[in-house]
Parts: C-alpha cells; structure tokens; sequence
C-alpha cells in the first residue's frame, strides 16, 4: 500500500469515525457503533504507524513498500 492508498484509508476512516461522534452527540449510537469506533481506532492508529514506517525507511534510503502494517497489540501498546 503506498501512501497516497493510505492517506485515502485514513480519510475514510475518519469520515465513518465523525459520523459515529454525530451519532454519539444525538443520543443515537449503539453499542455496536461503539464497538466500530474502538475498532476504527485501533486501525487509524495501524495507518499512522505504516505512514511513520514508511517515511522512516525513505528517509534511510530504504524501500517504503516492505514496510507492514503492525498487528493491533504492537501500534496500541506504544508510549506516548
């Protein structure tokens, strides 16, 4: 996945995540939008790492696609 596919994937993502909060903000979410959004969440975050991935193997002169996208437990447990 290039950037540019993954810039699209994030803009996808955070356009279901506002529409989700407008729910949320009406009274009218369920739990399982809730659920959707810890989902998109965790996602979200998987595509900033592999952008972050990418960028960093660029920048070594390395190749940006062998980048991978990082299992959930790995991109949720890092220390901000």
């Amino acid at each position: 996945m290039d950037d540019k596919a993954v810039f699209h994937q994030i803009d996808k993502l955070a356009n279901e995540e506002h529409e989700i909060w407008h729910k949320e903000s009406q009274g009218e979410a369920t739990d399982a939008d809730r659920e959707r959004l810890r989902q998109i969440n965790v996602i979200l975050d998987q595509c900033w790492d592999l952008l972050h991935q990418r960028r960093a193997r660029r920048a070594a002169g390395l190749n940006p696609d062998d980048a991978k996208v990082r299992d959930a437990k790995t991109v949720e447990g890092y220390v901000r």
